[in-house]
């Protein structure tokens, strides 16, 4: 199972030759892609317009999702402090938050964010690097 990050997402629904689309059909290949929610809100606030919003509103509506329990807020939490410890800074939180689904699902991680690289020097994660 391989949860698609929303900087593959945003790459890939952007993609106006058809390339991208390709490369991301590769790299998931007869897996099974997710999302999570997370991906769901980062995709929808940068929506550029009303269309472009209930375009993929009704997109999203119909993918899968990986859901965050009680255990990933404590967990990402605990990656997020552990990187500061180190004086290792990542952009977002979120992404503490997809990296711990990630790992209690046992999930590969396709992404295109430093961001993930960072957080596996505290948690190893099985991750691919999209494009």
């Amino acid at each position: 199972m391989i949860i698609v990050d929303t900087s593959v997402w945003i790459d890939v629904l952007r993609d106006r030759n058809g390339h991208l689309v390709s490369s991301f059909r590769q790299a998931i290949g007869d897996d099974i892609y997710v999302l999570t929610r997370f991906t769901q809100l980062e995709l929808l606030q940068g929506a550029k317009d009303e269309y472009e919003w209930k375009r993929l509103r009704e997109y999203l509506e119909t993918q899968f999702y990986l859901e965050a329990t009680d255990r990933t807020w404590v967990e990402a939490a605990r990656i997020y402090y552990d990187l500061r410890r180190k004086g290792i800074t990542i952009n977002s939180p979120i992404d503490c938050c997809i990296a711990q689904i990630a790992i209690e699902n046992h999930a590969t991680l396709l992404h295109n964010d430093k961001d993930f690289e960072r957080i596996q020097q505290v948690r190893p994660f099985e991750a691919l690097r999209f494009v």
